[in-house]
């Protein structure tokens, strides 16, 4: 591996055209196809093979009148001097509005929280006690996400229209979902990273690299994901993690390499000699790049494992976040040494050359080998504190709640809250989660008896605060009823009541019955992704753990490498509750409404934060194993690993905490909360576990930190990530160029 990469990366260097061209080709290619068949992200959860979506789309066949996959807007009034909606004033707002919506484009239906049916008696959702607050619920013939700009501008303008009346009008439902906006996110993250490069290098055009390879590969993901969209539904968030993984390792993988590369040129001396620096970026991705290699591997098997979960959008952010990595893996070791190849000697600046040649190294790793050699005599000190910290900070996760997001998590200041909140005053909380009960009718069966006996028998569950009028479809064959929870959505209570009507109606042998609405649908979600877990952690620890296996042919650094991610992970998982759920330093962290952690937030961060902190795992430890081999003992050996690689990972961390905690300030909750998450598991990964508790465990074993059975060490593949072969390759090389120019000079 290390010898073919070696002869990839000097020859992008030397033959920089070509491989600009091919690069330009491909990012072109794929733009165009963006652009012509980009089509609109699907926001929705879908969970097939689960009982909700089931009977979601057994509504769709049997009730297509109700057009239950139709976007939804819930327009809210509330009185603002107290008089009833009914009053006159009151009421003509409301009925000029509905009369404004009925004539709006893409419409299913509308009905007025005044409407009546033909006896008189009132259909609309208006609050029982004063009636200050009532609901006009509005259907249209497409799904929110689908429908044109017109029908959702005649929405906007029709409420702004009606404000300012006497009635205040808040509006909610998927109509006006907004994609999240996150460039400015990642701008600043972008900037932060600029900084660090340029501290790290001490040179501009050197720091620029990393962001503008990291950037290219974005753009050539996002794009692929727009044409995506064409023949695939794509969920509103695949980009943005795709973004955030993407910078985040792009940057890191070509800060290896990058730094590899002038420390090898330094080394050898020869900066300005062309040849000199195509043979040094050779043994950059030779050596580093092999690293790179094998961490972005990690990586992509941790993403790919989430397809285990069989939830469709996620598996979908998965494999977009895991080709981004392919990608920024393929752009450090090809398009990275072409561009280097560009810059020439101005990879360093003008007094860092003239150090060079002074015989100045100019990037002496003092500290990282001071660090290394503080662990060395203290390890037990230092992993001990180290494990001990990490655990007081996992604690809080003893206490982590799932859910889904829902009006409730939003901003107190958004629309879709003040929605929430008004319609949860007026009717009770469970209104926010109504549930719809679909009933498949064996044959033979009266569909007006089982209509009855439903509402019965519904009516006497714990939890219920509401049971609607059940009704059969034309056909006979089908009954819906809805029912209104006494709880909010996010609530575990209403978790329960699902879980109990199914239980309760499993057993009719007249009807199959089943359970929907978004609120079921998001409990199937969480439940899924429950069972899911364990299974997912062995399956990705399970392989990840092989890979190391491979890289690093020792028994107990794979072990204490996967024990240590656990222990970083918990910890991140303990500040997420921690700040998320139990609401300490919400202001700081701009946390609107503590509450339920994301339901698929932990298997995620698994995923990412496993494969993020193999990236550190590799980099750190194939010095120190590089040093091992090369005859170092085993405590030396940490500490010229150590030594060599402690700073550019430091950078590296700090680039990546920078680009995940910029995306804190999203106004999207689960991004916002997703990067918070990763930022911490990267901080107390590359910092605690990484950089303190695995040297010190390695100082505390020493050469029993690379014992492998000889049976498995002969049928292991070699790898050589650590350039053992490369060596012996150009140490070959070197003596065939001596032996022909002794025969030349005789």
């Amino acid at each position: 591996m290390a010898t073919f990469l070696y002869r990839l990366g000097r020859g992008s260097y030397r033959l920089r055209w070509l491989v600009l061209a091919v690069w330009v080709l491909i990012v072109g290619g794929v733009t165009v196809a963006a652009g012509t068949l980009q089509e609109e992200t699907n926001p929705e959860f879908v969970l097939p093979g689960t009982e909700s979506q089931e009977a979601f789309d057994l509504l769709e066949d049997r009730f297509p009148e109700m057009n239950a996959d139709g976007g939804t807007a819930q327009i809210v009034f509330e009185s603002e001097d107290g008089e009833a909606l009914t009053a006159e004033a009151n009421a003509a707002v409301i009925d000029d509005l509905a009369a404004v919506m009925a004539e709006s484009p893409q419409l299913a239906g509308v009905t007025s929280p005044l409407a009546t049916d033909a006896d008189g008696n009132p259909i609309g959702m208006l609050s029982a006690e004063d009636q200050t607050i009532g609901v006009m619920q509005v259907t249209y013939t497409e799904p929110g996400m689908e429908l044109d700009e017109d029908t959702v501008a005649y929405l906007e303008d029709a409420i702004a229209d009606a404000e300012d009346q006497g009635v205040r009008v808040v509006v909610t439902g998927d109509v006006l979902q907004a994609i999240p906006e996150t460039s400015a996110t990642e701008l600043i993250g972008i900037g932060v990273a600029l900084i660090v490069l340029v501290v790290t290098f001490g040179a501009l055009l050197a720091a620029g690299l990393p962001i503008l390879t990291a950037v290219l590969g974005v753009m050539l993901t996002t794009a692929g994901i727009l044409a995506a969209t064409s023949f695939m539904n794509v969920s509103e968030s695949t980009g943005t993690l795709a973004s955030m993984i993407g910078l985040a390792v792009g940057i890191d993988y070509a800060l290896f390499i990058l730094s590899r590369f002038r420390s090898e040129l330094a080394k050898d001396g020869r900066v300005e000699d062309r040849k000199a620096r195509a043979e040094a970026m050779g043994r950059a991705v030779g050596t580093a790049g092999s690293a790179v290699f094998f961490a972005g591997l990690t990586v992509i098997v941790a993403l790919l494992g989430l397809s285990v979960v069989n939830i469709p959008f996620l598996t979908e952010m998965a494999v977009a976040a895991a080709v981004t990595v392919l990608i920024a893996v393929l752009i450090a070791v090809t398009l990275l040494p072409a561009f280097a190849g560009f810059t020439g000697k101005r990879i360093f600046t003008k007094r860092q050359r003239r150090r060079i040649a002074s015989g100045v190294h100019d990037a002496k790793p003092n500290g990282g080998r001071r660090w290394g050699g503080f662990v060395t005599r203290h390890p037990i000190i230092v992993a001990l504190v180290g494990v001990v910290g990490l655990g007081a900070l996992a604690y809080p996760a003893l206490d982590l709640e799932l859910g889904m997001p829902d009006g409730g998590s939003m901003s107190e200041e958004s629309a879709q809250r003040q929605a929430y909140d008004l319609i949860s005053e007026g009717f009770g909380a469970g209104f926010n989660g109504q549930l719809m009960i679909v009933g498949d009718l064996a044959d033979g069966v009266d569909p007006a008896q089982a209509a009855e006996d439903i509402t019965a028998e519904l009516g006497g569950i714990d939890g219920v605060a509401v049971v609607g009028q059940a009704f059969p479809n034309e056909a006979g064959d089908t009954v819906m009823v809805t029912v209104i929870p006494e709880t909010a959505p996010a609530d575990e209570a209403t978790n329960q009541l699902v879980h109990d009507i199914r239980g309760v109606l499993a057993d009719d042998a007249d009807a199959n019955w089943a359970v929907t609405g978004a609120t079921a649908l998001n409990i199937d979600i969480s439940d899924n992704l429950n069972d899911a877990l364990l299974p997912y952690m062995l399956i990705v620890v399970g392989l990840a753990a092989l890979i190391l296996l491979l890289v690093f042919r020792s028994i107990l650094v794979p072990v204490i490498a996967t024990l240590g991610f656990m222990l970083s992970v918990f910890a991140a998982l303990g500040a997420l509750v921690a700040v998320y759920q139990w609401g300490w330093a919400a202001d700081l962290f701009n946390v609107d409404q503590p509450g339920p952690i994301m339901s698929m937030m932990p298997i995620l961060m698994i995923g990412l934060v496993f494969g993020l902190a193999m990236d550190y795992q590799i980099f750190l430890v194939t010095r120190v194993r590089e040093a091992y081999v090369h005859g170092a003992d085993a405590k030396t050996a940490i500490v010229e690993g150590y030594g060599h690689s402690s700073r550019v990972v430091v950078a590296a961390a700090l680039i990546m905490i920078s680009v995940f905690a910029a995306f804190i300030f999203s106004t999207e909750v689960f991004i916002a909360a997703m990067g918070f998450g990763l930022a911490a598991a990267v901080v107390f990964d590359a910092f605690v576990v990484r950089m303190a508790i695995i040297p010190a465990i390695m100082a505390l074993v020493g050469r029993g930190a690379w014992w492998i059975p000889k049976w498995l060490d002969r049928i292991l593949p070699n790898v050589d990530v650590e350039g053992e072969k490369l060596q012996q390759h150009l140490s070959q090389d070197s003596r065939e160029d001596e032996r022909e120019l002794v025969g030349a000079s005789k």
